[in-house]
Formats: C-alpha cells, sequence, structure tokens
C-alpha cells in the first residue's frame, strides 16, 4: 500500500487494520497449535523448556524464569500437562522438597511432530533485521502501546492470543 496520497484518516486506518491483522494472526495461530497438538502456546513453551534443560532436576521455578511467565501461572500449566498426561513431578534429589519435572514419552511424541512455531519464525526473522531497524521497530510499538493505554500490562515475550479453548492465557 502507497502511504503517499493518502490522508492522515487513512493512514490511520491502515495502521488500526495492521494492528488488527496481527492480533487475527496470532489467534490464528494459536487455535491452529491447539487443533493439531491440543496445546496452548505456553504449554507448548513450557515443555520446550523442560526438554531444553541441560541437566535433569529441572523445577517449576526453572521454567517460570525460561518462559518468562510469574510463577504462579507456571504453576497452573503445569497442573494442566500433568493432568493431561505430559509432564511427571517427581522427588529425585536429596533435597526432597526439591520437585523435578519431566516429559512424559507422549509429550516427547508431540513436541516431535509440531511444525517451527509463528513465534520461533517471528524471532528468527526479527534477528535478521539490523540492530537500527530491531530498535526503531520496537520504539514505534511502544508508541503504540502508549497510544493505547496498555503500558501498564504486565506481557510476557510469548506471541499467544489467549487460551483457544477457555480464553485464558495458559
Amino acid at each position: 500500500m502507497q502511504w503517499q496520497g493518502m490522508d492522515a484518516t487513512e493512514q490511520a486506518y491502515e495502521i488500526i487494520r495492521a494492528l488488527r491483522r496481527i492480533v487475527q494472526g496470532i489467534y490464528i495461530h494459536s487455535k491452529q497449535l491447539y487443533r493439531e497438538a491440543g496445546l496452548t502456546m505456553p504449554q507448548l513453551l513450557c515443555l520446550k523448556a523442560i526438554q531444553e534443560a541441560d541437566h535433569d532436576e529441572v523445577t517449576a521455578a526453572e521454567v517460570s524464569r525460561t518462559v518468562q511467565l510469574r510463577p504462579a501461572t507456571v504453576t497452573g500449566i503445569l497442573d494442566r500437562l500433568e493432568r493431561d498426561g505430559l509432564v511427571l513431578r517427581e522427588r529425585r534429589s536429596r533435597d526432597r522438597r526439591k520437585i523435578c519435572l519431566s516429559l512424559t514419552a507422549e509429550a516427547t511424541r508431540r513436541l516431535g511432530r509440531l511444525p517451527l512455531t509463528l513465534q520461533d519464525r517471528f524471532l528468527g526473522r526479527l534477528l535478521q533485521l539490523e540492530g537500527e531497524e530491531r530498535q526503531q521497530l520496537l520504539e514505534a510499538l511502544q508508541r503504540v502501546v502508549g497510544m493505547i493505554d496498555a503500558s501498564n500490562i504486565d506481557a510476557s515475550p510469548i506471541l499467544v492470543s489467549g487460551d483457544v479453548k477457555d480464553g485464558t492465557s495458559s
């Protein structure tokens, strides 16, 4: 679309359309991920964090730090993953208070057949940009966040529109 020849109102509506496309794209991807794998993006990220840990005594606190979600949120996600037979919680350490996480065979199978996620594709493309271009994009998006009065919303770096099955983000 050419910006030349557009008045301010037309430009503003094109910006709103672009934002809507972004939101819809994230929603469609989230819905497709859930339909194909039965997982939400936060659940997938928690499973990947457990899978990719460099030791076998992964804790919920470590997963929380890795996926940058609040510990209470991660606990709820892990509860669902355990209930669905995808995560095991067990005490393996000499410190019996420490609960370690591991993936079940079903979780490993599901992770093995997933295509590259929207988040991973976007992150790869974002990292290909020059530093100055990324900085300009960040500044423009931060202005948009301010313009829609969303500066005080706590958001983890996860492209997700909410849980497509019940409207939550876990």
